[in-house]
């Protein structure tokens, strides 16, 4: 079954679109939702063996990326000494933050949650001010790893559209 291509291929590159930014935006699904978009494009377009290419890539880089996103960034801030208790300190107040204060509430509240769990641990407020700013830095470089896999899957998917 195919649906008309340029209105296919539209709705889906905004699928896909929408899922890079749904790094940044709550409550968007991020690399799920441009993962959908492309496995939709394949369902529905006539575009031979290219289309199931292109599932194979945004499968393999949305699974890679979901893995990497939390192990590297865990893995350097634990290199640089930040305790595994201040990380699930911080990861448990992200997640009250996201109900609390929409948009930008899991951030916030993360990295006050690493903050005060650090001055807890260490006694010292300007002790705890460098594990904080690796915390900073660790939720930026996950960031960064969805948002290029996002887009390495966007280029699969638009290699794919001009391939079929």
């Amino acid at each position: 079954m195919s649906i008309s291509g340029a209105a296919l291929d539209i709705f889906c590159g905004i699928a896909i679109v929408l899922g890079i930014f749904g790094t940044l935006i709550p409550h968007l699904p991020g690399l799920i939702l441009s993962w959908a978009g492309v496995l939709l494009w394949a369902i529905f377009t006539d575009a031979g063996s290219a289309k199931w290419w292109a599932v194979g890539v945004a499968t393999v880089l949305a699974l890679v990326s979901t893995v990497l996103k939390y192990v590297l960034p865990g893995r350097r801030m634990a290199k640089h000494g930040v305790p595994g208790l201040t990380l699930f300190i911080g990861t448990v107040a992200g997640i009250i933050g996201f109900f609390v204060v929409p948009v930008v509430g899991l951030f916030l509240f993360f990295v006050l949650g690493v903050f005060l769990a650090e001055i807890i641990r260490l006694r010292d407020v300007g002790g705890a001010w460098p594990s904080t700013w690796k915390a900073i830095k660790a939720v930026g470089f996950s960031m960064l790893i969805e948002i290029f896999s996002g887009m390495v899957i966007f280029a699969a998917w638009g290699a794919a559209v001009l391939w079929a």
